[in-house]
């Protein structure tokens, strides 16, 4: 009688080995694929910040972790830390609010809303190539669209890329316009989700448009917008294409953001250690504020 419990233990325990091997069997290709494009070489960027590198590009002698601590405690990371903070906030607050706006329009039962949603949703298949040589045209200081209305207006013209104050809010601008049909798509999704009979509701309890939307829509949209936020937040950090072809970073380092930076220190200076203590950097910095997120705004996300 003793032994019954000992053998039940080991047959749930031979039951969950059993499953857990037959889980793996259908995972295995993607454990292979994130084994060799994400986790080799994130284990590789801690290893090479522990060496420096020599003019050439090549490792050099081992320094442990001061090469860590003088390049996170340097005057570069931290302005290049400081960018990244500054084109978060310019993108992903206006992004939230506008694809939003864009999507309670494209929600509307309206005759041809279909042709709208497209449109709304047209930049989730535009690549950055394209939109940033868009907007470079847009923005030429000679003959772009945004430098003929400053003449229609009367105001003097503005070469916005090349001035170290209005560079990263027009870099700013071109990343909203390309992650907008992403979050139109998004919000789009959840609004077609909440149930109608909530508004019915809402409205025979004489509640106003302001009230339904604060007191129903929001609420109901809570998971979509913790969504959004961190999505929106993991693209910010991770931006280059339209930083490198509009301003490479400047001017006067003013739009050298973390992951620009890597790459300077990488492919311009060849500096493979710095480059990899950065991106370790970077990873931990992402990895922190989306745990943030989820921990403390999921507190406020309403699940039905």
């Amino acid at each position: 009688m003793p032994r019954l419990p000992v053998v039940g233990l080991l047959g749930r325990g031979l039951t969950q080995i059993k499953n857990l091997g037959f889980g793996l069997l259908f995972l295995w290709p993607s454990i292979i694929l994130f084994s060799l494009f994400v986790f080799y070489p994130l284990i590789k960027s801690v290893y090479l910040g522990f060496y420096e590198s020599d003019p050439l590009g090549n490792q050099g002698d081992f320094v442990g972790l001061d090469q860590y601590r003088s390049v996170l405690g340097g005057s570069d990371f931290r302005h290049s830390l400081w960018v990244t903070f500054q084109f978060t906030v310019y993108t992903v607050v206006p992004g939230i609010v506008l694809g939003l706006g864009l999507a309670m329009l494209a929600n509307q039962k309206l005759p041809g809303i279909s042709i709208f949603r497209t449109i709304f949703a047209s930049t989730v298949a535009t690549s950055v190539a394209v939109a940033s040589m868009m907007w470079l045209t847009l923005l030429n200081p000679t003959t772009g669209l945004v430098t003929w209305l400053l003449d229609q207006a009367g105001q003097p013209r503005l070469n916005l890329l090349n001035d170290p104050d209005w560079a990263l809010p027009a870099v700013s601008l071109t990343t909203i316009w390309l992650n907008l049909g992403l979050a139109t798509i998004v919000f789009l999704a959840g609004l077609q989700s909440i149930p109608e009979r909530l508004y019915e509701s809402a409205r025979i309890d004489g509640a106003s448009r302001l009230g339904t939307f604060l007191h129903v829509t929001l609420p109901m949209l809570s998971p979509t917008l913790l969504f959004v936020t961190v999505i929106g937040m993991i693209l910010a950090f991770e931006s280059f294409g339209q930083i490198h072809i509009l301003t490479r970073g400047g001017p006067l380092d003013a739009t050298t953001v973390i992951v620009y930076s890597i790459y300077l220190e990488a492919f311009q200076r060849f500096d493979y250690g710095v480059a990899a203590v950065q991106a370790v950097g970077l990873f931990v910095l992402v990895l922190g504020l989306t745990g943030l997120q989820l921990r403390f705004l999921e507190r406020r996300v309403f699940y039905q």
